[in-house]
Formats: structure tokens, sequence, C-alpha cells
């Protein structure tokens, strides 16, 4: 199935929305689209997708991120290259969103042209082991605040739960209930369960919609 062109992926800090991204963009690439990968967390610069702009690149992934990113300079800036999001619809764009409602306001600029074209996906990330979002209502109300600031409606939930380097098969399989919990309490489909590619051949065939990921240099974990 064809991917939509534009792909955002947001969450609280720590959900791992980054890693997904960046490994989605690899995979979309793999598959022969042309795919631009834009950094919008401009709460956080020193935290940024531009981390694996080697891996990306070397990957046949466009980058887009702050001039500012990796410095030591906190401006909140939106890159010019991020409005080929809306206006150039020649490629696939996958977006890291700012984590929490603040960091996605900045989305909200381009929220009107996104929702207008019909054709993009914007995943809520959870993380049933992180602080924010331990229980279904913790993301109900992530949910809210986030399209509240960003304008632009979630379309399905991406489960990411994991212990870091501690994560098992056995791990993942127990936050499945509270993933299944958090799409019916939210109205979103469960679209993927994003996994660590190590123990995801332990996983086949055991949850649906798996996302093998190779854990890159900006991994929080």
């Amino acid at each position: 199935m064809k991917p939509a062109r534009v792909t955002l992926f947001a969450g609280h800090y720590g959900s791992g929305k980054s890693n997904i991204a960046v490994n989605y963009a690899l995979k979309l690439a793999g598959e022969g689209y042309p795919v631009r990968l834009a950094d919008l967390d401009i709460v956080n610069p020193y935290f940024r997708s531009k981390d694996s702009e080697a891996q990306l690149r070397a990957g046949g992934v466009e980058v887009i991120s702050s001039e500012f990113a990796n410095s030591n300079v906190d401006v909140p800036v939106i890159p010019a290259e991020a409005y080929a999001m809306t206006d150039d619809r020649t490629a696939c764009f996958v977006a890291d969103v700012g984590g929490d409602d603040q960091g996605a306001r900045a989305l909200g600029r381009f929220a009107d042209k996104v929702v207008s074209e019909g054709d993009y996906e914007m995943f809520l990330v959870i993380n049933c082991y992180r602080p924010m979002t331990r229980t279904a209502e913790d993301v109900l109300v992530m949910q809210r605040e986030i399209e509240a600031a960003a304008k632009i409606p979630f379309t399905a939930i991406v489960n990411n739960s994991n212990l870091g380097v501690a994560t098992t098969a056995e791990t993942v399989l127990d936050s499945l209930p509270f993933a299944e919990e958090c799409a019916r309490r939210t109205g979103l489909p469960l679209k993927m369960t994003a996994v660590w590619e190590d123990i995801a051949p332990e996983l086949a065939g055991k949850v649906q919609n798996l996302l093998s990921m190779k854990l890159s240099n900006l991994q929080i974990w």
C-alpha cells in the first residue's frame, strides 16, 4: 500500500518518536520513495533527528533541520526548507514533531494545507513505561493537548513501549493490552508496534504490524 505523502510522529519526550521517524524514513527510502525528513522539534534543539544525518543521507533521505541544531544556541526556528512539506508534493515527507502540546504548535502553521491535501498520517507515539503516559487516560489527555496545539487530528497510534536496553519480547507483549486500551479510549487504530530489530524475530507472528528498528545514536535509552 502506498504510504501517505506526509507522515507526522508526535508524542511526549522520551516516547521514541525521533528514532521511529528516522527508521520510518529509511524504510520508505529503501522501498524506492523519494523522502525528506524534517525535525520540527523547536522546543528541544539539543536532541535532534539531525544526530542521525549521516545515516539518513546514506540511506537516501534528505534531512531538514534548523541551522542551530546540535549547537549551543537555544533559538526556536523552523527551517525554511520545512515548508516543502506542503509546497512540494513530489516527495514523501516525514516529520519529527516536538514533544507535548507546546512543541506541536510549530506544526500548526502547516495545518491547513496538510489537512486540505488529505494525504497525511499523524501518529501518536506511546510508551507505557514512561512516567507521563502510564495510563490510557494520560494518553487521552496528551492526544487532546497535541491536537489542539497542532490543529491536525491524529490518525493512528504507534506502540513504542520499551524499557531501553532491558527491553525483551515479553516487555513488548506485556504492553499490548495497554496499547489496545489506548486505541479504544482515543478512537484511533493501533497501526504499528515499533521494536528493536534484535527482538523482532521473537515477536513475528505474535504482534501485528511490527516496525523493526535499528537504534540510532539519538535514542535516549
